[in-house]
């Protein structure tokens, strides 16, 4: 009789209609991004990502396809397809539908701004938004949404011929797409530790990587076992390195893979927000908004070589549409390269460690051999 009691209890659950939250936190192969129609100029918010912020909460039942966003005693509802939301449960009509791609509900980001409140300010360079509330924002990258969208690579690689002042440069360029779902980036240190080194290759192969480029400056000439990296170093949300008062470049991205190049100044309030998922600082500045942005002063290089010596370059840049590009150049000084990164589509660039260091590994192979084993490397991983 108990066995009996028990099979229907079992069966009466399968009955019930599931209600999953819309914005539970994301595998680590799942992006948050503001998708900006092409044709229509209409944004679309992924409602996952408000879950949470600013005391939203969001409910997403399957078997109805409605989503619910919850704050206070506000209400809002909108069912995937229909161009009617409930306010408070009073009907209202919109002008966009919310709809499922990739299996994200997105919504229309006006809509979510008038009826909840919040505030959203457009970054360009690459293209982000910022929602605020109160003291609270959360930022969020924006992509243009076309049919050939679905169809990018998540990473290419090409060998392209610059021309900086009349001289040529033949450069390794790998063109990663940060918005694929597919990718992630991290830092890894050499051994796993602060201080040690290893070869480039070793590292990407024990990381399983697709891509990597050798990361910051660090003591390469010092007799000692131990050779300290220069510089702010995190990987996995975790700072492994400190370098206050460094006002070198850093580059940093968050867990929705948004990167972003800041000056070491700006490290310490950043990191503190929480939203640095990872970061290695090295410099100088290459391009700044799209234009070429070289100040070594500034920065605190004291080498007089540092703008006339030319050698082997690795540099980091990034495009408007969220394309991160790793690319190796040999014999350019720093504002050659400057000029390399922008002709090669970065709308903010910057150098990493060169010379002997310099290094980058695709698709199991180099395409660029360092000369040396290197302290850390920045790596792409493909899920």
């Amino acid at each position: 009789m108990k066995k009996r009691f028990l099979l229907i209890l079992l069966a009466l659950m399968c009955l019930v209609p599931s209600v999953t939250l819309a914005a539970e936190r994301p595998s680590a192969n799942v992006k948050n991004k503001v998708l900006l129609e092409a044709q229509s100029g209409v944004s679309y918010i992924p409602a996952r990502a408000l879950n949470g912020f600013s005391g939203i909460e969001v409910i997403w039942s399957a078997s109805s396809k409605r989503v619910e966003f919850i704050q206070g005693a506000a209400r809002l509802s909108l069912t995937v397809g229909e161009k009617t939301a409930l306010i408070n449960e009073s009907p209202l009509s919109i002008s966009n539908a919310a709809f499922v791609e990739e299996g994200t509900v997105y919504v229309p980001l006006k809509l979510v701004l008038d009826k909840l409140e919040l505030s959203a300010a457009w970054s360009t360079a690459p293209l982000s938004v910022t929602l605020t509330s109160g003291e609270e924002k959360l930022v969020l990258p924006a992509v243009t949404r076309t049919p050939s969208s679905a169809a990018k690579k998540a990473v290419k690689q090409e060998q392209k011929t610059f021309k900086v002042s009349k001289k040529s440069f033949t450069v390794q360029i790998v063109t990663v797409d940060l918005m694929h779902p597919d990718v992630r980036l991290n830092v890894v240190l050499a051994g796993d530790e602060i201080g040690k080194v290893e070869d480039l290759s070793s590292m990407a192969k024990r990381s399983k990587a697709a891509v990597a480029i050798n990361g910051t400056f660090f003591d390469a000439y010092t007799e000692s076992a131990h050779k300290a990296p220069y510089g702010y170093i995190v990987t996995g949300e975790e700072l492994k390195m400190k370098a206050g008062g460094d006002r070198r470049t850093i580059l940093t991205y968050d867990t929705n893979m948004l990167a972003g190049m800041i000056p070491g100044p700006d490290f310490t309030d950043a990191f503190e927000q929480g939203s640095i998922e990872g970061a290695i600082q090295a410099g100088p500045r290459l391009v700044k908004d799209g234009a070429v942005a070289v100040d070594v002063v500034e920065e605190g290089f004291r080498d007089p070589k540092i703008l006339t010596g030319g050698g082997a370059r690795s540099a980091l840049g990034i495009t408007k549409n969220h394309e991160l590009l790793f690319v190796t150049s040999s014999g350019a000084t720093i504002p050659q390269l400057a000029e390399i990164m922008k002709q090669a589509g970065a709308v903010q660039a910057m150098n990493l460690d060169g010379g002997a260091s310099s290094g980058l590994y695709y698709n199991g192979k180099y395409l660029t051999t360092p000369g040396r084993k290197i302290s850390n490397a920045l790596i792409v991983t493909l899920q």
